[in-house]
């Protein structure tokens, strides 16, 4: 990986955190995504105080289209190239939210902030193939059916069907959009690192957030759950590799229906519309 640019989105914590390390570890330059510059520029000094290697970074508020517009063009004019994508950040809220935009906010930034910035970044990621980008969903998907005419759950909203139908609609945008990329020499996948010792739902407050560390003290750490991500993003064996789904390394068949891409398609359209990227 040495000179290979990687962002890795949502990394200031968790299993972002433990991607970008292990990617700046194998010797790329990394971009750090966040929020907040402060934990930005704490994630920053981590990662070169463990591998010698200071990563850049990109500030960025995921659930708003003006600012990932923004900072997708920031990145764009510092001119380099883009090897990997790995679309990490995710939340879950657990009284129904809006963004900015007035989508949900679980499907605002688990699902159309990857669909926006992996097509904003779209072409730089083509000139720069050999790429990658890798969708961290997760096994939740299986939970649900893809409710194409409510993707904000208006009707019926529970934070584990906000989170799982977030990941699902993940997952169909990886077939689509690799089926779009075939043949340019960028590969997309879709990976579960199974669970992960983080700080994901703290923003919700009251007696969620408090039971949340002694229940996520009991999941393998970030380094290891890491591994699938860093393996997808990396491995010489699965170059040319797209559109498949993986878990704990391995190649599983994911819970989408794959004799129906019009559904794919449709979401494809219906994203486009909301975040005003992906129309052609």
């Amino acid at each position: 990986m040495d000179g290979k640019v990687c962002l890795v989105t949502g990394a200031t914590s968790g299993h972002g955190q433990a991607v970008a390390k292990a990617l700046a570890r194998l010797g790329a330059n990394v971009i750090v995504h966040g929020r907040s510059e402060e934990r930005c520029r704490e994630t920053q000094h981590l990662i070169a105080e463990e591998t010698g290697r200071e990563p850049a970074v990109l500030l960025c508020d995921l659930s708003s289209r003006d600012d990932i517009d923004r900072a997708a063009s920031e990145l764009l004019d510092r001119g380099q190239p883009l090897h990997v994508l790995v679309n990490n950040a995710g939340g879950v809220w657990q009284r129904r939210t809006e963004s900015v935009d007035r989508s949900e906010m679980t499907f605002a930034v688990n699902y159309l902030a990857a669909f926006q910035l992996t097509l904003r970044l779209r072409e730089r990621i083509e000139a720069s193939a050999p790429a990658r980008i890798v969708n961290v969903s997760s096994d939740m998907h299986r939970m649900v059916s893809l409710d194409i005419d409510d993707l904000d759950l208006e009707r019926r909203y529970s934070w584990h069907r906000a989170y799982s139908h977030s990941k699902l609609a993940l997952l169909y945008f990886t077939l689509e959009l690799a089926r779009r990329l075939w043949g340019t020499g960028v590969t997309v996948n879709a990976v579960d690192p199974g669970p992960v010792r983080s700080g994901i739902g703290r923003n919700n407050g009251g007696i969620a957030s408090r039971m949340l560390p002694a229940v996520m003290s009991l999941f393998p750490p970030a380094d290891r759950a890491c591994e699938t991500a860093v393996h997808v993003a990396t491995s010489p064996s699965l170059e040319g590799v797209s559109g498949r789904y993986f878990r704990f390394m391995t190649d599983k068949e994911p819970g989408v229906r794959r004799s129906e891409p019009e559904l794919g398609r449709r979401l494809w359209e219906l994203s486009a519309e909301r975040t005003g990227v992906g129309v052609s």
